[in-house]
């Protein structure tokens, strides 16, 4: 699946010196720049979104697959998820990327406490350790990066691969969508920042809910603001009908947004959002259903 690289202001596509998508990228998520504090601007300015929002022809396509399904959603805490974790540095040390295996257990335990409530959880298999400098900054859709999960990936559909690295420009990480599987198969699998786990430096986005946000599109979710306020009339956005309508993506941690008026306070507390690691923690009802759905179409045993 080629990905084109849009640059924008959003958190999750990944990198501080390098966010991700299932919901993509387009012009209404540059954020508004009243809404944020002058010295918060610059630190947010230099995080963008790496994957491009999916075409209506796509999107209708998964939304027919979708409704196929009409199975009982699966039982919290159901489905283990295999998880294989690839440290990519440009040498030894943590100044070279090189992320200690007590900063990678507690990313496990920030993903499977923010995943409590779903079928999902997910337990590290393996991890493995590669310096390449090359690798070590390779951005969405380029050689470096199909060299390098050409090279790491493990597993099948089912299963989670991680790559913790330090992409640059801008981004915080990026993820493929369920859907994309099939046609680009070692493509599959979330790119972090090594900044972004837990204890790194890339605050605010340094409590590891990067890993989150880029898991939640793996696993089928959109953006919280996909579609801007037209979700409120329309049966766009993010197909998920009990996450209110947000005109753009939120930063920091705001009190009483609502950008549209007729669709509640925006979901500024939900992964899916922009939002500070420290406000994010929710997925709705009907995201965790939607998940649910994703792995029985796209996922599970595949």
């Amino acid at each position: 699946m080629s990905r084109s690289v849009i640059s924008k202001g959003g958190k999750f596509a990944v990198v501080l010196g390098a966010i991700v998508a299932l919901g993509g990228c387009t012009s209404a998520e540059q954020k508004p720049a009243e809404e944020q504090q002058p010295a918060q601007q610059a630190t947010r300015d230099a995080h963008g979104c790496a994957t491009p929002t999916p075409s209506e022809s796509e999107t209708e396509s998964v939304q027919a697959m979708l409704s196929q399904y009409r199975g009982a959603m699966a039982a919290v805490g159901s489905i283990n998820i295999n998880t294989y974790v690839h440290v990519i540095n440009k040498g030894t040390g943590a100044s070279n990327g090189d992320i200690s295996d007590t900063m990678i257990a507690n990313q496990m335990a920030v993903l499977n406490a923010a995943y409590a409530n779903t079928p999902f959880r997910f337990t590290l298999v393996s991890t493995d350790r590669t310096t390449n400098s090359t690798w070590y900054t390779a951005g969405p859709d380029t050689t470096a990066e199909a060299a390098m999960k050409n090279a790491l990936r493990q597993g099948t559909a089912d299963d989670l691969n991680m790559y913790f690295s330090s992409p640059g420009g801008g981004l915080l990480g990026w993820a493929t969508f369920p859907n994309w599987y099939a046609g680009a198969p070692k493509d599959d699998g979330v790119v972090i920042l090594n900044t972004s786990l837990p204890g790194g430096s890339a605050a605010p986005y340094n409590l590891g809910d990067t890993a989150t946000h880029e898991v939640g599109h793996w696993l089928g979710l959109y953006h919280t603001f996909q579609g801007g306020c037209a979700k409120s009339t329309t049966n766009g956005g993010d197909y998920v009908s009990d996450t209110p309508a947000e005109k753009s993506a939120a930063f920091g941690c705001p009190t009483g947004r609502n950008t549209c008026s007729s669709a509640g306070l925006d979901p500024i507390t939900n992964f899916m959002d922009y939002t500070d690691d420290a406000c994010m923690n929710t997925f709705s009802a009907g995201q965790i259903a939607r998940m649910d759905s994703f792995w029985v179409t796209y996922r599970q045993g595949k």
